[in-house]
């Protein structure tokens, strides 16, 4: 199983330290650096300035939104950063959800899995580079309908580092799994859980039955984000990954539709899971964060003194993940030497 680092979105700024974090990352032995996006700081451009000084660690996008760009812009964008760094670009790409999509990038949601098949095609089709791309879709046209009439089909200028840059798609329910494990090269879970591997198994199975499946679960990448923290004292690790617990279940989302708390719940977790709303969205965000269990961060975390965290992995190993990206905890901060205490106690 190899070993990454999430380090998400900013907040304010940039974190503190990063390209150095980056640089040493890559002597630790981590096998990949990814950065997201919602709606402040973009996904590609920290790869490019932190990734410049680096020479062998994967830099993935985990997960760039469908609706902040079109699919030739992303195209664009990864055909460019898999140049400069010498054909180590990992694209991610996500959805998201109707919070953001409708109300930061003014466009509709209706039919996520529909509208990224058509993007995942279009991208591909593009960096292949074979003909002139035209493609007439449900949510996309190339060249557009209804236009001026003077749009043609056209062909990158830029030839590609390599004609299939990897493609890994951010999923949670079932449907988007399996169409992950259907046309793309990885899956990014978020907040995967090994209690769980089963549920998760059977869907990349649905996918990977499919005709034209373009993978089998022997070259499939899942990438699992992870808060993982080294620490003797159990309860004030958990104390750290517990305010990005319950932003996410509380507040990433409206009542009845919140993704996240919809895989807290399949977990078994409903009840825990309305609690944190509840208080969540009444602004009561300290009541919030004291609401989450520790068995529940337990669930999704790796977290506690380095033997419990190699007792941790070795089950973890026995699921589908390939991957864990240590996944930044914001409101607790990352430090070097907490993620250089995870290399030592899982080498």
């Amino acid at each position: 199983m190899r070993l990454g680092y999430h380090l998400g979105y900013w907040s304010a700024g940039p974190p503190a330290g990063a390209a150095d974090t980056v640089r040493e990352l890559e002597d630790l032995g981590y096998d990949s650096v990814w950065t997201a996006e919602a709606y402040g700081s973009d996904a590609f451009t920290p790869l490019a300035w932190w990734g410049a000084a680096t020479s062998r660690i994967t830099l993935g996008t985990n997960l760039v939104q469908l609706s902040a760009r079109t699919p030739a812009a992303t195209a664009m964008a990864a055909m460019t950063l898999d140049h400069l760094s010498d054909g180590r670009m990992a694209l991610g790409l996500g959805v998201s959800g109707p919070q953001v999509v409708e109300g930061w990038y003014g466009t509709p949601y209706p039919r996520p899995l529909a509208r990224t098949r058509e993007y995942v095609e279009i991208i591909r089709r593009i960096v292949a580079r074979e003909e002139p791309v035209e493609f007439d879709g449900q949510f996309h046209q190339l060249p557009v309908a209804g236009g001026t009439g003077l749009g043609k089909p056209l062909r990158s200028t830029l030839h590609p580092r390599r004609p299939d840059i990897p493609i890994l798609l951010g999923a949670e329910g079932p449907k988007n799994v399996a169409l992950a494990a259907e046309i793309a090269d990885g899956w990014l879970p978020l907040f995967f859980s090994p209690k769980a591997d089963s549920f998760y198994r059977d869907a990349l199975a649905e996918g990977f039955g499919r005709p034209g499946a373009r993978r089998s679960a022997a070259d499939f990448q899942v990438a699992a984000s992870v808060p993982m923290i080294v620490d003797d004292d159990l309860e004030k690790a958990a104390d750290r990954v517990r305010p990005l617990l319950a932003l996410y279940i509380g507040g990433m989302g409206a009542q009845g539709t919140n993704f996240h708390l919809d895989v807290f719940a399949r977990m078994g977790w409903e009840g825990a899971c309305a609690d944190v709303q509840e208080h969540f969205l009444a602004g009561r965000k300290r009541e919030a964060i004291a609401a989450v269990p520790l068995e529940l961060v337990t669930d999704v975390a790796l977290i506690g003194p380095p033997g419990r965290l190699r007792e941790e992995v070795a089950r973890w190993s026995e699921t589908a993940v390939t991957s864990l990206l240590v996944q930044s905890v914001p409101f607790g901060g990352d430090d070097l030497a907490g993620l250089r205490a995870i290399a030592g106690a899982l080498r």
